[in-house]
This record gives C-alpha cells, structure tokens and sequence, in this order.
C-alpha cells in the first residue's frame, strides 16, 4: 500500500524497550473495586444497585444515561459496600460518584447474552447494540462509547474501517502486547465491526518499531484478503486518528470533521478485541491491558487489570515505586493526564500508568519566545503556536480561536520541541476550555433568549386575543342595546 506523508511531527525518545519484551500478566483480584459513574466520554452512568446488594460477574451496576454514555458491570462478583464521592483518576483530584464493590473470591458471573452464532448474519444494528450494552468504549484513551461509533454506517458513505495499532506514544508497550498475543481476536472483532458499519474494507496500521506485532496480525489476517496490515513511519503523533487516515489514505479530514465525512472510521486495536468478547461470549467490558512503566516503577509490565482496582496496588504489583518520582501519569507523557494520587482507581480510559523521574521529566523554567518558529514547523495540524499562545496569553479568545486553537489536537509536539520550555498546549487547553465554555453559555443565553421571545410572543396573542375578545364582547352589547332605546323613544 502507498503510504502518504503527514505535516509536522516530532520523534521523542520512546523508551517502550523497559516493558515491550514482558508478557501481558494478570494483575489478582483486589480486595476492594472502586467503580466511578464516569468512565467515558458523554454523560455519566445511573446506578441500578443498592449498598447490601449481592452481584454477579459481569452485571449491570449502573446504566447509560443518553447516546453519549456507557453502562458500568461488575468485573467479579461480591457486595456493594459504599455509593459514594470517592478520588477520580483526574488532575484536579476532585471526587466523583463511585461504586465500590467487594469482591467474595467466587468470581461467579451472571447470566449473559447468548453469542452470536453468526454475526456476519445479523444487522448492523444488532452489532452495535450489543456493544453499547457491554459497555465498551475506545481503549485508546479517548473513552468515546464505541456503539455510537458503529453506527456512523447509516449516515455516511464509508470505505475503510482503520484499526489503530500505531501507539505512539512513548512508554507505551500495551496495544503491542496485546496484537502479538491476541491477534486473531484482534482481527476477527476488526471484521465484526466492519461488519456493523458496512465497510468493504479493514487497514491495520502498525508503527514500523512494532515488527513482532505487524508479523502476528499479519499472519491473523492472511484468510482475509479484505484486512490489510500496513507498517507506518515512527513519527509521533502518527497515532491522532485524523493523520492517522492521511497516512492511509492520502485524505486530510476537513476542520471541525469527523474522518467518518472522507469514508473511514478509526478504531483502537483493543476495542476489536473487546468487541470480539462481546459478540463471540456476551462478555462486557470488565478488565483492561495497561502499560505500567517509567524509571520510577521498580518492574516494568503489561498488565491485565479489573477495572476499578486501584493505582496503588497495580504499581505494588510492579514492585513498587523506585525513590520518589517527579510525575505519576495516567495514559502517555504527551498527551495523558497527571495524577494526583496512588489511590484512584484504573478505569477504561487509562491506557497505562507512567512514574517518571526528574531526568525523564526533564523540567525546566520557561523563557521569553526567540521568535524561531520551530514549533509552526512541526505543528501536525499546520497550525502557528507562537500566535495563538501570544493571543491567549493577552486573553484574546477570539482571535486564537480564529487562527485555529480549537483544531489543536493537544499531542505536546511544540511544547516537547520548544527551546524556551514555553508550555504551549496548556495555553492551548486552556483556552479551548475557556472557548467551549463561552460557546455553552451562548447557546444557553441563546435558548433562554428564544424561550423568553417565545414567552413574550404568546402573552402578545394572549393579549390580542383578549382585545379582540373584548371588543366583540363590546359590539355585541351595542348591538344588543341600540333596539332598545329606539322603542323607548317611540
């Protein structure tokens, strides 16, 4: 396949040599689960249990509120001790609903939904419902509920289902792990998806420093002469879905486009696998693989991890802390999120948990901008950083969302490249959140206007309808009262 050149891009030390050659592991079952509401993209979950409730593996503990939303399940079975605010795996360090179970060691699973003799059989519908009931959301990272995603077959006219298996991030060694030792379900859940958005085709994108993974998935896709596996360059952020596509395709996604709006619908390597248990075994989403590494981390590893188990026990399985590292991260350095604790839970969004020390954080003070326009350089989105961050900086929103802030993709290429430690994409997120949060009030000061304009526009026919009212009220008793004076003045 002929491969297409993307904008931009930056090549960091990878580091992913401390855990790519160890085995996925699964992590024991934890005394406790710590299970928040809010483990995706969209709206949180509604709970359906009841502290002193019994449950089984595998059932429902909260349910999706709206599209946008995904169920929670039990990953073993126990009692639900406690509903309550409890640390969510988030910078702020805020707490958030969570259900906490305790596990009975039985690990005794509920009744399931029968599998699918033939998934290829039924509709696309039927593919995605499934999904969304097992509540699978993108492994990547992103968290966005994975049914939604399948249905995009029925509003545009797609091409390619593009497995993501770049991971290009650095450090992170579990989408690899997980396509060299689980390729075949990897690429039969990859077919069960294409199935559902009836599209005639299936790329497998692998970075060039995964040859184990590309030979696996290559040999996994050998039956199928519609699913090719493609080797892209190492070049970060070859991993953002929209260059991703234009490696592939040689497409760029319009601003403010979905890549679904040129044909193609990007999924993460360990969403297809997770799909593949939900259509082959009715199985949910209980557990995910994570890479746990950095110089702080004592050992190293792929784990397979039960959802809600706690960060502190995942890195007491790896041996523990090695001193005392400058910065815990959950997911990637470049685009995960710093955390505030040891003791939040793991949810489906964490990809993997990084300790890394001072020489690997490599901290410095920032310094005023020498105008050298490295960063406009290696922007993938073709963007000028030195200009939006001067606006952001003058609080000038209006201006840096002109010159394009909202299409940042927040990867960290200039932040990682500046010679003036300048930390750009905080400026970036900082203003696209600023931004969105103008557009929310708008819109709401819109709607109250419009409701308010439509109030008033029903109190002015009220009122006309009175005065009509009133005024035939009144010709009526003219009308009424005009014959008898006439015969009283005969």
């Amino acid at each position: 396949m002929k491969l297409f050149a993307i904008r931009g891009g930056i090549h960091p030390d990878y580091r992913k040599e401390l855990s790519a050659e160890r085995p996925i592991v699964a992590l024991p079952m934890p005394g406790r689960l710590y299970l928040p509401l809010q483990q995706h993209a969209g709206a949180a979950a509604l709970p359906l249990v009841e502290v002193g409730d019994l449950v089984k593996k595998g059932q429902i503990l909260a349910r999706p509120q709206g599209v946008i939303s995904a169920p929670v399940h039990a990953p073993t079975s126990g009692r639900i001790v406690d509903i309550a605010e409890y640390s969510a795996p988030h910078p702020s360090g805020l707490s958030q609903p969570t259900i906490v179970l305790e596990p009975d060691g039985k690990d005794e699973w509920a009744s399931l939904p029968a599998p699918l003799a033939d998934p290829f059989a039924v509709p696309g519908k039927e593919i995605s419902d499934r999904v969304g009931a097992a509540g699978i959301v993108g492994l990547g990272g992103a968290a966005f509920p994975s049914a939604v995603k399948l249905t995009l077959g029925t509003r545009n006219k797609l091409e390619t289902l593009l497995l993501n298996g770049a991971e290009c991030e650095p450090y992170l060694t579990c989408d690899d792990r997980v396509m060299r030792e689980y390729a075949d379900e990897v690429i039969d859940g990859a077919r069960i998806m294409a199935h559902a958005l009836g599209t005639p085709k299936i790329v497998v994108a692998i970075e060039q420093n995964k040859p184990a993974a590309v030979d696996k998935m290559t040999q996994a896709a050998k039956a199928f002469p519609n699913v090719e596996v493609v080797s892209v360059p190492v070049q970060y952020p070859m991993g953002s879905e929209k260059h991703l596509t234009q490696a592939i395709t040689g497409l760029e996604t319009p601003a403010r486009k979905l890549t679904a709006d040129i044909g193609v619908v990007v999924h993460n390597v360990a969403t297809a696998r997770a799909v593949h248990h939900a259509i082959r075994f009715g199985r949910p989403l209980l557990s995910r693989v994570i890479a746990v590494s950095g110089a702080g981390i004592a050992q190293p590893k792929n784990i397979d991890v039960p959802l809600g188990a706690l960060v502190s026990e995942v890195v007491a399985f790896c041996g523990g802390l090695v001193g005392s590292p400058k910065r815990l991260v959950s997911g990637g350095p470049m685009m995960g999120q710093p955390l505030p604790s040891l003791d939040v839970p793991v949810v489906k969004g964490t990809s993997g948990i990084l300790a890394l020390t001072e020489a690997e954080v490599n901290e410095r003070p920032s310094s005023p901008c020498i105008r050298c326009g490295t960063c406009v350089t290696i922007c993938p989105c073709g963007l000028v950083p030195v200009e939006m961050a001067s606006f952001i900086r003058k609080e000038k929103l209006e201006e840096a969302a002109k010159s394009g802030v909202m299409d940042c993709v927040s990867c960290g290429s200039c932040s990682y490249i500046c010679p003036s430690h300048i930390p750009l994409v905080h400026y970036f997120n900082y203003a696209k959140g600023r931004l969105n949060a103008l557009d929310r009030e708008k819109r709401k000061n819109d709607q109250t206007k419009t409701l308010a304009e439509a109030r008033n526009a029903r109190l002015e026919k009220l009122a006309e309808a009175k005065r009509v009212a009133a005024a035939a009220a009144a010709a009526r008793k003219a009308q009424s009262e005009t014959p008898a004076e006439g015969k009283a003045s005969t």
